[in-house]
């Protein structure tokens, strides 16, 4: 495209240099924006490079290591989750959402005790975040301790009526296979944010793990129908539909034949 533009005056054309709008500059603030979006859209993987990019411009900043390490947590790669926790806490070795992380990450790989003492680090450093409590549940259910249910509740507490928390707290409870309590974050969750697809997706996601099909296939469908572009949702429609399908011939079985 030319540079120029042509303007005529008084019967003459005159060619003067076109002032092109400067390019909106892309910082560490508008990456660590892009990432929360990721995550909270369930995209793991995006998320982690937006976190990436994000230390590319401020390596020293906390948020993003910590974000960093929830991700590889999230996309169960918990040896890297705990191998990046340690690079972040030779920065920031007092940094409450990095302690508790690397709780988590040593949690789910099996060092119950080493999990505990970080999860206790990271209250002392600062109880007041939701995260920090998320944690801590998420080591005692891994402990597999019934005090994890006072630490949700702190955490539910914390966050007041904020869709996210209650998503990843039933994100933990689905990672430990506590299906009805995620059913039940999740309807809560919904809600208070009845317009997000990813919602719905989980929701579905633990109604199908409880049998419930039907409500497990409307839950899909709402999804669906607020991003018809992902694939996961399709997948799941149709992974429901053979399920279904399934159900249904043993049904027929046991009518049949009686068994």
């Amino acid at each position: 495209m030319s540079r120029f533009v042509n303007l005529e005056f008084d019967g003459e054309s005159e060619r003067l240099p076109h002032i092109a709008r400067p390019l909106a500059l892309k910082d560490g603030a508008h990456y660590f924006a892009e990432a929360t979006t990721a995550f909270q859209n369930g995209n793991f993987e995006a998320a982690l490079r937006q976190y990436s990019k994000v230390l590319e411009f401020e390596p020293d900043n906390a948020a993003a290591w910590a974000g960093q390490v929830r991700m590889l947590i999230e996309l169960g790669e918990f040896g890297e989750a705990k191998l990046w926790a340690d690079k972040a806490l030779e920065k920031f070795p007092n940094d409450a959402e990095l302690l508790a992380s690397k709780a988590v990450a040593l949690g789910r790989t099996g060092d119950l005790v080493g999990a505990m003492l970080f999860s206790d680090a990271a209250v002392e450093q600062r109880g007041d975040t939701p995260y920090v409590w998320l944690a801590r549940a998420d080591v005692l259910l891994a402990r597999e301790e019934k005090r994890a249910e006072a630490s949700f509740e702190r955490a539910l507490m914390l966050a007041g009526n904020d869709w996210f928390i209650a998503w990843l707290a039933a994100r933990i409870r689905v990672y430990y296979e506590q299906f009805a309590h995620a059913l039940k974050l999740l309807q809560q969750a919904v809600e208070h944010r009845a317009d997000h697809f990813v919602l719905w997706l989980a929701l579905g996601e633990s109604q199908a793990a409880l049998g419930l099909l039907t409500p497990a296939r409307n839950s899909f469908s709402v999804a669906r129908q607020l991003n018809p572009d992902c694939r996961d949702i399709s997948a799941k429609l149709r992974s429901l539909s053979h399920a279904s399908l399934g159900q249904r011939f043993r049904d027929w079985l046991h009518k049949t034949f009686g068994r």
